[in-house]
């Protein structure tokens, strides 16, 4: 699915642009409909989020393992996203047959894209439901930046090039995945609630320690934030922190982790904010879980409880995938 232009017909729409639309509905449903009507059911969902996708509104669908009970044709990372340690999943918050995620320019044309996309599949289920925004989205020095609810800035890790974005975020050939998934993206949904009462009580000269970032994107040391920081300079942690998140999730800035963000916020009451956290990688191994692992015992953790997401792919653009999963 492409974003409209006719000039960029064939770059899907969850990567179009190097910062999402500001406002995003995801949604995620369970499939009601007999295996002999999996086909059928996989068309209609495609031809529903298709038809709302151009002008104001980008959309997309993304498959879960179930999904696709055929194991020759799964991509080999897709499976039920794990419980990471800390985590608390809802098992009625997580996981789902299919995604779909819409996003659009305004809380009121996502509202309504939405609506008509699930009038289209009132025969299924939905399961869960999340409405994000990105407050002060914007594009600086190539890359999509908001402001997320401990008021920092997100996106500077991002690749700021088409071609990077593209290298991070799409499966290749030689990758020992399905010929249908070529093209194709692994998206990771992640529900983080986040303590925001517990963390403002904190200093800002903490929280910047805790993040390793300045609340703007500058670097501890100085350095911008368009610029890489050398942790090896700062080997016992004096300057950025050695359980600091962005230290710990990329500890070599020369290698930044296979992925890119596209996260929203969330806000459903005054004990219920946070991120809907969201990644694309063409290796699920190397990309998301690589640096899930990296950040267990992060100085974060304390402020933040994951409820709820999944691992889901979004096929590549154009309908021949469709062909290929619904053949037998």
């Amino acid at each position: 699915m492409s974003n409209g232009s006719s000039d960029q017909q064939d770059v899907p729409a969850h990567l179009h642009g190097a910062a999402p639309l500001p406002y995003a509905t995801v949604i995620a449903i369970d499939l009601v409909s007999g295996s002999k009507r999996r086909g059928e059911t996989l068309r209609a969902a495609y031809r529903a989020v298709a038809a709302i996708d151009g002008g104001e509104i980008a959309a997309w669908l993304a498959l879960g393992e179930s999904a696709l009970p055929s194991r020759a044709d799964r991509p080999r990372n897709l499976r039920r996203m794990p419980s990471f340690a800390g985590d608390v999943l809802d098992p009625a918050q997580s996981h789902g047959d299919l995604l779909l995620q819409i996003t659009g320019s305004s809380a009121r044309a996502v509202r309504h894209a939405a609506e008509r996309t699930l009038r289209a599949l009132q025969h299924q289920q939905v399961r869960w439901r999340a409405d994000g925004t990105r407050p002060e989205n914007r594009t600086e020095d190539g890359r999509g930046l908001s402001r997320n609810p401990f008021h920092f800035t997100e996106g500077h890790g991002n690749p700021a090039t088409a071609a990077e974005i593209t290298e991070r975020a799409t499966v290749r050939t030689g990758q020992g995945e399905p010929s249908w998934a070529i093209g194709g993206s692994y998206q990771v949904i992640r529900i983080i609630r986040l303590a925001t009462d517990f963390w403002d009580r904190d200093t800002v000269q903490e929280q910047e320690r805790i993040i390793g970032r300045r609340t703007e994107g500058r670097w501890l040391d100085g350095t911008p934030s368009t610029e890489r920081a050398v942790f090896a300079t700062d080997p016992h942690g004096k300057t950025t922190p050695l359980d600091a998140h962005v230290r710990r999730a990329a500890p070599d800035r020369r290698h930044p982790p296979p992925m890119v963000r596209r996260s929203y916020n969330y806000d459903r009451g005054a004990d219920d904010q946070g991120l809907i956290f969201s990644c694309f990688q063409s290796d699920l191994e190397k990309g998301f879980e690589a640096v899930q692992r990296r950040l267990q015992g992060e100085a974060m953790a304390k402020y933040t409880l994951t409820t709820g997401g999944g691992y889901f792919f979004v096929p590549p653009p154009g309908e021949a995938w469709l062909d290929r999963i619904t053949e037998n």
